[in-house]
């Protein structure tokens, strides 16, 4: 057996090791990438004898297990994850704008939710009961957390 197909199949086996880590899940191409290094390492006994192929186990279990620390690393799992968080809110209003008992405009349909506009600020609100039209005057009835629930005026 020549040393270029030995070397391919234990190449193609660790790289079909880390695409399943990595990006693949379910563990069929971990399997059929464990099978092909085992191929080349069988191989190479065959091919070249007892002592070319302990070498080539030898050398195919370090480099298997190198990757596989570098893969379970958490500083490589930092490098291809994402990582930004979203700090701001669905619906941030100032408390003295948006109260209960607060009066404002629809500026889209609330069906059931949508966006109304109170002393000058714009907020998605909820209609309480059924759906209202846009450019019709609506009252706050009940604020909950970020979650604003009106009313026909």
């Amino acid at each position: 057996m020549s040393w270029l197909l030995i070397i391919s199949l234990i190449v193609f086996g660790l790289l079909a090791v880390v695409l399943d880590f990595l990006f693949i899940p379910g563990g069929v191409v971990a399997i059929i990438g464990a099978l092909m290094e085992i191929a080349g390492v069988s191989l190479a006994y065959a091919g070249h004898g007892s002592v070319a192929g302990t070498i080539t186990l030898v050398v195919t279990l370090a480099v298997s297990a190198l990757v596989i620390v570098l893969i379970l690393n958490s500083k490589t799992w930092k490098k291809c994850a994402l990582d930004t968080s979203i700090e701001s809110k669905a619906n941030d209003f100032n408390a003295q704008n948006v109260h209960v008992g607060a009066e404002g405009m629809t500026i889209s349909r609330l069906a059931p939710s949508g966006k109304a506009i109170f002393n000058g600020e714009t907020v998605e609100v909820a209609s309480e009961y059924g759906l209202i039209d846009e450019n019709r005057e609506v009252m706050v009835v009940k604020v909950e957390g970020n979650k604003i629930f009106v009313k026909l005026k």
